[in-house]
């Protein structure tokens, strides 16, 4: 199984402090941001022969490459014993950006991609453990993580989720007028090896690139999709204010 981070966008919400630095590099008690976002996943210790997860891909733009290849060097080219490889989708500016889906696409292509694959925006930060949400993705099939804001209001500014007794998704909707839960789909994903075609198809269709929910969206009429509820605290750190509040999270 593969882990992609998605970390091409430029941030423009958090300027200054993105004009030269990219988002999920901003430190956090310390630390790069996607360490945070990598090690709630791998874990800290090397991997053994039972890993789950066996290589780690970045995908990036071009004005920020150098930024993660320095990290990755940082890390001496892996992190826990998985390789990390960084990729670089050419863009420019937040006006000619590909979009989160079509980065994936990006990197199924250039990586040339044929196994499971999990994949987390690299500015999401959670402060429990997600190994078993690893484990249940070989399991479930499609596998989408799935946190309640527990607010009708602040549930508008996400996407909604009707789900069965399974956890399968029946319904979404991106930003609700009239939201039916506080369940909202996170960005982090489980796509099995055979279900990578359909992200190409989708891209090849015409349909909107960017906003990975909306994969998602497209997806589940077609395919079973199934949701893990992430517990603990959840944030998107998009605002100084929720940047602020990742450093009181994870304080040491």
């Amino acid at each position: 199984m593969k882990l992609l981070i998605l970390a091409a966008g430029y941030a423009t919400r958090l300027r200054p402090l993105t004009d030269n630095q990219a988002k999920p590099l901003l430190p956090v008690a310390g630390r790069p941001m996607i360490d945070h976002v990598i090690e709630k996943l791998v874990g800290k210790l090397p991997a053994g022969a039972d890993a789950i997860i066996d290589e780690i891909h970045v995908v990036t733009n071009n004005k920020f490459t150098p930024h993660f290849t320095k990290w990755a060097q940082e890390h001496g080219g892996a992190y826990a014993g998985r390789p990390l490889r960084v990729w670089n989708d050419g863009t420019l500016t937040n006006e000619d950006r590909l979009g989160a889906i079509g980065d994936i696409k990006f990197v199924l292509d250039q990586a040339k991609l044929d196994d499971d694959l999990i994949v987390v925006a690299g500015d999401n930060l959670f402060s429990d453990d997600l190994s078993d949400y690893v484990r249940q993705a070989r399991e479930k099939g499609i596998l989408v993580g799935v946190y309640d804001v527990k607010d009708l209001q602040e549930i508008r500014k996400y996407n909604n989720l009707g789900l069965d007794a399974s956890g399968r998704i029946t319904f979404f909707e991106e930003k609700p007028q009239e939201p039916k839960s506080t369940i909202t789909a996170i960005a982090l994903y489980h796509y099995p090896r055979t279900t990578l075609p359909l992200i190409r198809q989708y891209i090849a269709e015409g349909n909107n690139p960017d906003q990975p929910g909306r994969l998602v969206q497209w997806l589940y009429p077609k395919v079973p999709c199934y949701t893990y509820e992430v517990k603990g605290q959840w944030l998107d750190i998009g605002s100084k204010e929720t940047y602020e509040e990742a450093q009181h999270l994870f304080k040491p």
